[in-house]
């Protein structure tokens, strides 16, 4: 299992690097929305500043992260040649440790990442038409929460 720990300011590189691989790998119709320069920026001047993130390394580097905050999980991601070894539940695993409840948003598109969250408990609370992200794409917010059965 890769080494999980706490990224940092110089991580960020690395970090928005794994969010382009593996969202343009799972999300292609998505690819070219934003520049690798806005990625920098956005990892560095909004996730950064406003979450807590981790990332899993293994031999090769950086190959997943998550970024979360109270009550919410911002981003989570792993390297299409990482994925199937229990790296995206390690990840969930450190922002369920911290908070009792949990939502993230996914597009509804994004079935694998969907049947992921639901079998870790998540449960779907709102499907909308996408109007409210920049990527007019429709969504589905999830919900856990450590009280559920």
């Amino acid at each position: 299992m890769p080494l999980l720990r706490k990224l940092e300011l110089p991580d960020m590189d690395a970090a928005a690097a794994v969010h382009r691989a593996a969202f343009d790998q799972v999300l292609p119709w998505l690819t070219g929305l934003h520049t690798p320069e806005e990625d920098l920026q956005f990892f560095r001047e909004r996730l950064f500043a406003n979450c807590e993130l981790w990332g899993a390394e293994d031999h090769t580097g950086l190959v997943g992260i998550i970024a979360f905050r109270e009550g919410w999980i911002d981003q989570l991601y792993v390297l299409p040649t990482a994925q199937r070894r229990g790296i995206g539940t390690a990840l969930l695993e450190v922002a369920r440790s911290r908070f009792a409840r949990l939502e993230l948003r996914t597009f509804q598109r994004n079935a694998q990442a969907r049947r992921f969250y639901e079998a870790r408990g998540f449960v779907l609370v709102e499907e909308t038409d996408g109007s409210g992200n920049e990527e007019r794409e429709p969504d589905a917010r999830y919900l856990w929460s450590s009280l559920s059965p």
